[in-house]
């Protein structure tokens, strides 16, 4: 998968922006201003495409334990975020963006009844 086709892909989901809160070269998805998914744009330059996934704390460690391009979240809280190496090709496409839609219910899931409503206007 490019990066154009997961940028797409997250910008198709209910009030998500895109930023750039931290500095030029990382690339974040917010639902109603939470991070759901980061994308080091630096890596992918380089050949090193990865992202950044929000992941319930169990989940992440099976899912660990079962990939190798699975990996505690860089720069991340490494119990609820998980980095996934997307130029090693060992995860399909569609579990890619299954995990991304695992992240963003995540953060849907912990957000106020009110910020929930908001999203289904």
């Amino acid at each position: 998968m490019d990066i154009e086709q997961l940028r797409n892909y997250c910008l198709s989901k209910p009030k998500v922006t895109e930023t750039f809160p931290f500095d030029a070269h990382t690339l974040v998805f917010k639902v109603l201003d939470k991070m759901f998914a980061l994308f080091p744009l630096e890596k992918w330059d380089n050949g090193l495409a990865s992202i950044n996934l929000k992941c319930d704390p169990e989940y992440a460690l099976q899912l660990r334990a079962e990939h190798e391009s699975i990996v505690p979240g860089w720069h991340s809280n490494k119990k609820h975020w998980n980095t996934v190496y997307i130029y090693k090709s060992e995860l399909k496409p569609q579990f890619i963006l299954q995990l991304i839609d695992h992240s963003y219910d995540m953060v849907v899931r912990g957000m106020t009844k009110k910020m929930q409503l908001e999203l289904k206007k």
